[in-house]
């Protein structure tokens, strides 16, 4: 699949809401399980769990120190996704690949990426991979019912993108 040049960097942007949403539920429902945790160390387990669902490497010491050492946390915390936040399977999927697809448009394979999301039981199989306006369609949803993007801009970007190129991006 070719995109076009600006694509990529919006679809990569649309990757980082569904992480942001990830994050935030992940986030809360670790607060209300784990009232003995200080808020830091939350904060800390849920960007180790989306952080190791996408590959971001913990290249800063702090990071890679607290996952070196909170390994079976990180694990458990990981496994909450599939337990109680089932119903973020598809956009996950969808993020996971579309992620596959930006890398392998820039010339990196990370299909190792999604064999851990399936391994995980994250990834749906029989789910067709997205096309880029449904996935952004997807996201601005997420990003909309989040309060992570603000409704009045995206009504901007959308009327920008149909007066450059004749049709809104969906």
């Amino acid at each position: 699949m070719a995109f076009e040049p600006q694509l990529v960097p919006t679809l990569r942007e649309g990757i980082q809401i569904v992480k942001i949403v990830l994050y935030q539920e992940l986030k809360s429902l670790l607060l209300s399980r784990h009232r003995e945790m200080e808020p830091a160390h939350v904060n800390n387990l849920a960007g180790a769990v989306v952080s190791g669902l996408f590959d971001v490497p913990h290249s800063e010491p702090p990071m890679a120190s607290f996952v070196k050492h909170n390994r079976v946390a990180v694990q458990n915390a990981s496994e909450l996704v599939l337990e109680k936040l089932d119903h973020l399977r598809i956009p996950l999927t969808d993020a996971l690949r579309v992620q596959f697809l930006c890398d392998s448009h820039e010339g990196k394979d990370s299909t190792a990426v999604l064999e851990n999301a399936e391994r995980q039981g994250i990834l749906i199989l029989e789910r067709e991979v997205p096309l880029p306006g449904a996935f952004m369609n997807i996201v601005r949803s997420f990003g909309r019912a989040y309060g992570i993007l603000d409704p009045e801009q995206i009504a901007v970007t959308e009327t920008k993108q149909k007066n450059q190129n004749g049709a809104t991006i969906r």
